[in-house]
């Protein structure tokens, strides 16, 4: 049992919610202090938003490696500590501050330059972002999820302020020509050395980029997507970068930024935004367009987004993490360029009073692009699974579907992809969503039971790789 959860069962309620900011800031203080600040010795990204977070770490990691530096990263689908790299088995996106100091002092062994954090709106309000020295902070994007835990839009929205706010009071660091940390003793020492300048990098396209630009920083970059009508407010001091010509088709996207043309092995425009973010970070650490082409360009797929499974079957399995109704809606338009007769919708949705108001728009956005929708047990934390699933089927029958005809729902998420599998035929498609590569289902009591989507759509195409499909019923 976790130090939080004994001293929430013990401590009065009014108590334990006056007490735990402090509880919170002491434990990331205590962190720095015992690993002895790894982040002062590291050149550290940080990357928040609602959306595309996990792909553009990824990508940035790529970027920056193709670049020739080593570089550790934490996201939601995996780790590295820039010698080996394995999935992310914590479930949770920002874990927990002594757990992320290790990390970086590992990183800082392995002689690592650069170090990427997804650093999330639940990890700033839990102070897990304090003592971490930022130096470049990118925002991709926000729009209205994850609202119950912080009460309304706008404080989620001032919390994600609140880590653009904590740069101006990270520590100054300088580098050598290498981009290995130095520290000058004097002021001529500092001359012969690089400043890192404190950079913020945003996504222009989003309606809420001038509140990010809006924060201090030494250096600040803004992307746009397709726009030349001057929707750019022209901020002094702020480099606009500008992706253009893009094109999407059946085996990836292209696009255009400063006059090269990178074509990515990944599908959906949607990932020219998270692109663009590694762009800039390169551009701003002096990478060279052709070593972030090179980087951006040598990714095949990224673990659990948009991820082919195939065992030689004669349809398309693809699973992804998207769990929101936006991202869901990004993956139809990404779809529809791969040549297909039938789409078989598996999903779910979290539980743990995690925005429940998304259940039936999931449902809904599935019942309204899919051909049959299977709904089925996700991560239900304390919640009743079967409750979660009506709840999303309400949206699915409101699109008009109809139970046991064109919409299945089935408890065992193992024998939810088996259905589906049964139901698909040549050129259909089989979309798996809501956990991508993750490594566990999380149930009541804080148990989680070991999973892995893509692996067990492998061993049932391996399983079921000569049977005929089962009858519609």
């Amino acid at each position: 049992m976790s130090i939080l959860i004994f001293l929430k069962k013990y401590i009065p309620k009014k108590l334990f919610k006056t007490a735990q900011p402090a509880y919170h800031f002491i434990l990331s203080w205590a962190a720095a202090v015992f690993y002895g600040h790894p982040s002062k010795k590291l050149i550290i990204i940080g990357v928040t938003g609602t959306t595309g977070k996990t792909t553009t770490v990824y990508l940035m990691h790529k970027i920056l490696k193709a670049a020739g530096y080593k570089i550790g990263c934490t996201s939601t689908a995996m780790f590295s500590d820039g010698e080996k790299e394995w999935l992310n088995d914590k479930k949770m996106t920002m874990v927990g501050r002594f757990w992320t100091q290790k990390m970086l002092r590992n990183m800082l062994r392995n002689k690592c330059q650069y170090a990427i954090i997804e650093t999330t709106s639940e990890g700033i309000k839990q102070f897990r972002h304090y003592f971490i020295h930022y130096d470049i902070l990118v925002f991709t994007g926000l729009y209205e999820e994850h609202i119950e835990a912080h009460g309304n839009f706008e404080n989620y929205k001032k919390t994600k302020g609140k880590l653009f706010a904590h740069l101006k009071k990270c520590c100054a660091k300088y580098v050598n020509k290498k981009r290995e940390l130095c520290n000058p003793k004097t002021g001529i020492q500092k001359i012969e050395l690089e400043k890192i300048k404190k950079t913020i990098i945003v996504n222009a396209d989003d309606q809420h980029a001038d509140y990010f630009l809006d924060f201090w920083s030494e250096q600040k970059y803004q992307f746009i997507i397709n726009n030349y009508e001057l929707q750019i407010k022209n901020k002094v001091g702020v480099g606009v970068i500008v992706a253009s010509n893009i094109k999407s088709n059946g085996s990836g996207v292209s696009f255009v930024v400063n006059n090269t043309e990178i074509n990515l092995q990944l599908l959906g425009a949607f990932n020219v935004v998270n692109a663009m973010a590694g762009v800039c970070v390169g551009l701003s650490q002096g990478v060279g367009m052709q070593k972030i082409k090179q980087g951006l360009e040598n990714i095949k797929t990224l673990p659990g987004r948009l991820e082919k499974i195939d065992q030689g079957q004669n349809f398309t399995v693809i699973v992804d993490y998207a769990f929101e109704p936006n991202a869901v809606e990004k993956l139809y338009e990404t779809i529809k360029f791969i040549k297909h007769n039938k789409i078989i919708h598996i999903l779910g949705s979290t539980g743990g009073g995690r925005d429940v108001d998304r259940r039936p728009k999931l449902g809904k956005i599935a019942g309204e692009k899919a051909d049959y929708v299977i709904i089925t047990n996700e991560d239900p934390y304390d919640e009743d699974p079967q409750i979660i699933i009506d709840q999303v089927a309400v949206g699915t029958e409101y699109a008009g579907k109809e139970i046991n005809k064109n919409l299945f729902k089935i408890l065992d998420r193992r024998q939810a992809i088996k259905k589906a599998l049964a139901l698909a035929q040549k050129n259909d498609i089989v979309l798996i969503t809501g956990k991508g590569c993750e490594q566990a289902i999380c149930v009541a009591n804080g148990e989680k039971i070991k999973w892995d989507d893509r692996e067990v759509a492998r061993e049932e195409l391996y399983m079921n790789r000569n049977s005929v499909p089962d009858t519609v019923s």
